[in-house]
């Protein structure tokens, strides 16, 4: 379930209908290299959005999963059946939350350290490389790091190795793709500022030439 890194973009598709999940996804395909869904999408057109779009990109399933280990695992089942290719979980709910998620993904878990918004600061970022070391522990693909705070993405980097690192925050809340993919982030997270555009097509190429050129 490797995503190849070739714009090193996923789009953060939160829309909330099938009809412009669809017209944002194929209007940028060729510019991203995954797509994150959220609650938003599946509460408003319904879970089957996972396999619809699996057909296209990987889908990485951002449910944010922070509950005890066996409702963990029922929600992780429920999605990687769908065609996920990773979800993501918090890492504040401890090791064995965490475990059981891992378990369940076989492995295709990132776990969320240190949140993008202003908020973030209060609660995530203090126990960040705590979350990070977690991961590591468990098996994890890797972790969410803030593209908004890029020298926190090195930070992390530090901690975990080679895991994989996805960076939310790019565009609408003020961070910067090449600040965070210089940091160490693998890919970025982006998504207003993709399909809120006039043009989303455009806005997805312009910033994949963008995150291209730094290799």
């Amino acid at each position: 379930m490797k995503i190849e890194k070739n714009t090193r973009v996923i789009l953060a598709l939160d829309v909330t209908t099938r009809e412009d999940a669809h017209r944002v996804v194929e209007a940028v395909r060729d510019h991203v290299d995954a797509i994150k869904i959220n609650w938003p999408l599946v509460l408003g057109a319904g879970p089957g959005m996972i396999t619809e779009l699996s057909k296209v990109k990987h889908v990485i399933c951002d449910f944010k999963i922070a509950d005890i280990p066996n409702t963990n695992r029922l929600i992780v089942e429920q999605a990687m059946a769908r065609g996920a290719s990773a979800v993501i979980c918090h890492g504040f709910t401890g090791e064995d939350s965490v475990k059981a998620c891992v378990d369940a993904a076989k492995g295709q878990v990132f776990v969320l350290t240190e949140m993008s918004h202003p908020g973030g600061k209060q609660f995530t970022a203090p126990l960040a490389d705590k979350f990070a070391t977690l991961a590591k522990a468990m098996g994890a693909r890797g972790i969410v790091a803030p593209a908004t705070r890029p020298e926190r993405i090195s930070d992390l980097r530090r901690l975990i190795g080679d895991l994989e690192i996805i960076s939310p925050g790019v565009g609408a809340q003020g961070g910067k793709a090449s600040d965070a993919l210089r940091a160490g982030a693998d890919f970025v997270i982006v998504g207003r500022a993709i399909y809120d555009a006039p043009d989303p097509g455009a806005a997805a190429r312009k910033l994949a030439e963008e995150t291209s050129s730094l290799g």
